[in-house]
């Protein structure tokens, strides 16, 4: 990971609230052949006894989770919107394109859970995803018994203690004020995701220029 002091978010409730936002992460690590693993699942974060804790659930038996068996050491990415920015955008354009993206990435210990705390996870996940409908027909409570004797024994849960929580909110904060204007006026005109990032610029640009110059 890119590690500027200007490319940062300090604020650790806009970091939280970017992992709520953005929920389906990267979860890798190594096998026993020091081989990289990942897979792509839901994961939710809270906060327990002071320590900051992942959870979600995976199927078993796959490379990964034989993988998080051996070495429970893993990292969690969890990525949103991205967008092209080019240096014909700067005051100076004889300057190289970059890209503006948000990351969070947690490193931590993985440990599985027995068959309860999976009827607990596979509950919550699916009553979150459904805008906690508990009539919906898909989530946990009203799946067949005959659904989740077959199929319950083929997924775990798993927590996740995070030992290091790091982020890259890469949104041109070491550029000029005009630069920084003009990078958001096009990215306006961009797709979603240039129009998100544009958002999320704007929101920034009182405090990196509080003199208002522009």
């Amino acid at each position: 990971m890119y590690d500027l002091p200007y490319h940062k978010e300090p604020s650790e409730q806009v970091i939280k609230e970017f992992i709520e936002q953005h929920p389906f992460a990267f979860l890798s690590g190594c096998d026993a052949a020091n081989k990289p693993v990942a897979t792509q699942v839901p994961i939710f974060m809270e906060e327990r006894d002071g320590k900051k804790i992942l959870s979600g659930h995976i199927m078993k038996n796959t490379d990964h989770h034989k993988a998080f068996l051996h070495n429970d050491q893993v990292l969690v990415v969890f990525t949103g919107n991205h967008t092209y920015v080019s240096g014909t955008w700067y005051s100076d354009p004889h300057t190289p394109s970059t890209w503006n993206y948000m990351s969070v990435h947690a490193h931590g210990t993985i440990r599985f859970l027995d068959g309860a705390a999976l009827e607990e996870m596979l509950r919550k996940t699916s009553l979150h995803f459904e805008n906690n409908n508990p009539h919906s027909p898909t989530v946990y409570d009203n799946l067949s018994k005959s659904f989740l004797d077959k199929y319950m024994k083929a997924i775990v849960a798993f927590e996740i203690e995070v030992s290091k929580l790091d982020n890259v909110f890469k949104l041109s904060q070491d550029r000029d004020e005009q630069s920084y204007h003009q990078i958001i006026e096009k990215l306006k005109d961009q797709d979603e995701d240039g129009r998100v990032i544009a958002a999320e610029m704007e929101k920034r640009a009182k405090d990196l220029y509080p003199d208002g110059l522009l």
